[in-house]
């Protein structure tokens, strides 16, 4: 799957870095190194293309770009990889409510969803993967996990397995793993709660665990399915979906850990609670690091809501990035309302959240047009530092608008003025927030 062109990210000047870059750890809730060695490897979940693309969609890929944005200004090689799933029951669900083929919905919206990252200004993945793509190679994981004995087949209903029913579906044996639970720490009832919550099947007749997930569903009538050999038809489980495409995205066959997982909160439990799980068992422990391969850290950002409830595609409740962008909103100006909100931080769009924020693209792109201005050497070193304290956009922003009001005031002494200052500032907009002014 081709992603989207990837913006110029301007080089900037080489004033003092203010340190790594550290981020949140959901699983231990320190701020941790996001990536300690010279390549930075992350994994950041996809859409689901039936509502593409939401402020809450938004809100998460800028955040990860940011990441990305403050790992190759400290001069990491970053492998970024993501995925798309386009085949799942809640696309499946849309499209024959809608009376639209399943694979035309989920185009047209992966298409909507490269315009609107393209408009963004976000970094794309090195690789992106869709879920139909990465079929054959989950297929072969779910049979080596059925081989190894870490996963079981569960018999199916009258009318489910095509030619083959006796196969069942597959479903993993979370007692393979030892380590599960250690991402969202969650105790048993907070767990089923949650999975049944989020999409899974706790009561599922035949499982050995309640929270044992989904591997490989096999075929039912008018559902789409494809050849799995000794799996039967059948199409694959969310959660193992991730967990291959980020090993062979990420390169982590050799067991390899890679730097950070990432997405909406809502996706802590179970999605990386059990694509982490998945990716322990599927990939050999290294002997480097004596773990398995898995993210070293979990990063999440939080969801954004707008009428008062979570903004959901369940809820109908949306505000559409490829909307505004009609309504002639420039995206920049969307970008910045973003960013003015922390990206752990749960809030809501209203009526203010766009107008302030194209106000504030104003101011900035007035206050970089001269050529003079203001040294920039500070204001550099401050975004930088922002950034690299848990990339809080937030205060960026602010120091930013304060180089802003003094360029822009009409009573302020110009004999310190720099040439070429506000270019580097407009440079650092551009690479570092992804804002071109």
């Amino acid at each position: 799957m081709h992603a989207w062109p990837t913006p110029q990210v301007p080089e900037l000047p080489g004033f003092p870095a203010p340190g790594p870059v550290r981020v949140h750890d959901s699983s231990t809730g320190e701020l941790v190194e996001a990536a300690p060695g010279p390549q930075a490897r992350l994994y950041a979940c996809g859409i689901t293309p039936y509502d593409a693309t939401h402020i809450g969609h938004a809100n998460t890929y800028v955040a990860f770009d940011l990441l990305v944005r403050a790992w190759l200004d400290a001069g990491k090689d970053v492998v970024y990889t993501s995925n798309v799933t386009d085949v799942d029951d809640p696309l499946l669900e849309r499209a024959e409510a809608t009376g639209v083929d399943w694979r035309d919905l989920a185009a047209s919206q992966i298409a909507l969803f490269r315009e609107d990252m393209t408009a963004l200004g976000v970094v794309p993945p090195r690789t992106w993967t869709g879920a139909v793509e990465s079929v054959p190679d989950v297929a072969r994981a779910v049979a080596d996990l059925l081989e190894s004995g870490a996963a079981y087949r569960v018999p199916l209903e009258p009318g489910a397995g095509g030619t083959t029913p006796e196969l069942g579906d597959v479903y993993a044996d979370l007692t393979a793993d030892p380590r599960f639970g250690t991402v969202a720490h969650l105790d048993r009832e907070q767990a089923l709660a949650t999975f049944a919550e989020r999409g899974g099947d706790p009561g599922r007749e035949g499982k050995k665990d309640a929270l044992d997930p989904l591997l490989w569903r096999r075929e039912r009538a008018g559902e789409p399915a494809w050849d799995g050999g000794p799996l039967g038809t059948g199409r694959p489980g969310w959660h193992i979906e991730c967990a291959v495409i980020a090993r062979d995205g990420l390169g982590l066959a050799g067991g390899e850990r890679f730097d950070v997982q990432g997405g909406g909160c809502d996706l802590l439990f179970p999605h990386h609670e059990m694509s982490t799980s998945h990716l322990r068992l599927l990939c050999p422990t290294s002997e480097a690091e004596g773990e398995p391969a898995a993210a070293r850290t979990h990063v999440h950002a939080g969801l954004v809501a707008y009428q008062g409830e979570k903004m959901s595609k369940s809820l109908g409740n949306l505000v559409l990035v490829s909307r505004l962008r009609e309504d002639g909103h420039d995206p920049m100006a969307v970008r910045l309302a973003l960013l003015a909100h922390h990206y752990r931080t749960e809030w809501e769009w209203d009526e203010t959240s766009l107008p302030a924020a194209e106000a504030r693209l104003a101011r900035w792109r007035d206050a970089v047009s001269g050529n003079g201005g203001p040294s920039a050497g500070e204001t550099l070193v401050a975004v930088r530092a922002a950034l690299a304290e848990d990339l809080d956009a937030p205060a960026a922003l602010a120091a930013v608008d304060a180089w802003a009001e003094v360029a822009l005031d009409p009573a302020r002494d110009t004999s310190a003025d720099e040439e070429g200052a506000p270019g580097i500032i407009s440079r650092m907009v551009n690479a570092l927030l992804g804002v071109r002014i």
